[in-house]
Parts: C-alpha cells; sequence; structure tokens
C-alpha cells in the first residue's frame, strides 16, 4: 500500500469511527499540499463509490483569525457532500455525531453555471451565481486535540464536518458582501464576529481562488455546486446550546445543539 493510501485508510476509519487520530503531516514531506490533496482525492472517491452524493466544495482558512487560530498562511477547499447538510433537519444537531466540533459562520453561493475559465472579473464570477444565502460550517478535524497544519487539514478533506444554509436569495451585482456584518451568540452570549472582509477581503475573491484552484486540478466548479466561502470570523467550539448567526441582509439562522 502506498503513503497516500495508507494515509487515506487512517483518516477514512478514524471518521468511520469517531476517534481522533496523531497527526499525519509527519507521515508526508514537509508541507506538501500536492500529496495532501492526493488523500483527500482518494477518500472522497471512495465515499462517491460507496454511495454518497457530492454537493459542492467548501473553501477554509480564509480568514486570517482562522489561519492565526491554526499555524497557516493561505486557504484550502475540502468537498460537500449530500450527507453533512443539516439545513433540513427538523431536530437538534448532536455534537456526538462528531469527533470535535467547532462553528462558523459564512455565505454561501449556488453556481447557475460552472467556471472553467481562470483569473474572472467580479462581474463575470457574479454572472455565474445563481444565489446567496447565509450559511453555518460545523467544522470537524479528525487530528487529536486540533493539532494541526496545511497538510492535515487538507488531507481530512478540509476538516469538512457538516453545514447548515439558510434561505436563497438572488444573487446581484449589486451586493456588497464584503461590508456584511455576522454575529454567532450561543445561549445569549457572543462568541463570534467578523464581516465579509474577513474572507480574503471579500466572498467573491475565495469564490474566485477556488475557481481557479479548481482548474488547476483539473476538476473545475461546476453549475449546481454550493460553495462554502469561508469563515467571517473565528471559529469557536461546538457545544451543547442554542446558536443564533445574523449576517446583514440575510434571515437569521438559529442551529440547536445536544451533547
Amino acid at each position: 500500500m502506498s503513503d497516500i493510501a495508507a494515509i487515506a485508510e487512517r483518516l477514512f476509519e478514524a471518521r468511520r469511527v469517531g476517534a481522533a487520530i496523531p497527526p499525519v503531516r509527519t507521515l508526508l514531506p514537509a508541507k506538501d499540499i500536492a500529496a495532501a490533496y492526493a488523500v483527500q482525492t482518494a477518500n472522497n472517491q471512495r465515499r462517491e463509490a460507496g454511495g454518497e452524493m457530492r454537493v459542492g466544495r467548501k473553501i477554509g482558512l480564509t480568514s486570517v483569525a482562522v489561519q492565526r487560530q491554526l499555524g497557516v498562511d493561505q486557504p484550502d477547499f475540502g468537498v460537500l457532500f449530500a450527507s453533512m447538510d443539516l439545513s433540513r433537519s427538523a431536530d437538534a444537531i448532536s455534537a456526538s455525531r462528531l469527533i470535535s466540533p467547532r462553528i462558523e459562520a459564512e455565505i454561501s453561493f449556488l453556481l447557475g453555471e460552472g467556471i472553467t475559465r481562470k483569473g474572472l472579473s467580479t462581474a463575470e464570477l457574479g454572472a455565474a451565481v445563481e444565489a446567496v444565502a447565509a450559511s453555518v460550517e460545523i467544522v470537524d478535524s479528525a487530528i487529536a486535540d486540533w493539532d494541526i497544519d496545511i497538510v492535515d487539514t487538507v488531507a481530512d478533506n478540509a476538516s469538512s464536518g457538516a453545514f447548515v444554509i439558510g434561505p436563497w436569495q438572488p444573487f446581484t451585482a449589486d451586493m456588497d458582501l464584503r461590508s456584511r456584518k455576522m454575529r454567532i451568540t450561543r445561549d445569549g452570549e457572543e462568541i463570534s464576529a467578523g464581516d465579509g472582509a474577513a474572507t480574503l477581503g471579500d466572498p467573491l475573491n475565495a469564490l474566485r481562488w477556488l475557481a481557479d484552484t479548481a482548474i488547476d486540478i483539473g476538476d473545475p466548479l461546476r453549475a449546481g455546486e454550493v460553495v462554502l466561502a469561508g469563515a467571517l470570523g473565528p471559529m469557536r467550539p461546538m457545544t451543547a446550546g442554542s446558536y443564533v448567526v445574523e449576517i446583514d441582509g440575510f434571515k437569521t439562522l438559529l442551529v440547536r445543539v445536544t451533547a
């Protein structure tokens, strides 16, 4: 078994049984992000082969605050599956279904068109976006104690856990997403705050980075995909409680979490 396959198996099994494992970065050449994406791809292909439906992608580490938290200096991305989408769940989310969940607020895009050309202008990017929504990403790491660097998180599908998306609203060119303020409270206490500018200066900048990167790896963004554009503020541990997520111009999201 190759190193890539062996690391992929370790991460897949960690997710299957819900038990964290030591960092995998020591098993790959230092900062070998291409190898880390190869691990991610192996497990995502295994999930698809097992019948899981791919629905989009997430951009991670777009906020300087989150990069500082994790000691990295560039974005990453992962793949979203339908099984991660808890938007229609009428029940509280159980934290025990994940390994070490953390919560963050994001703006999500719904693509009306695929993006197959690099370096699009903001107007061209906007033309590919059908709708936007406020969203919550529940970030989760299979690496013990969140002891991760860029290689660990990339290999672990960008530390993807689950997500909740609010009502979609049509995207228009005059939307100023970078100035939208965000606030998360848990049981009435503010735990995170930020704005759209925290996402690479503008959530559309994050979308452009992902679109270009996806083309570089030969897997361009597709029509109908959901894209979680990245955190608007620091992520926080997700413990039992009632979370209210407010982003200017979007309907308030309520996420209830049990132990």
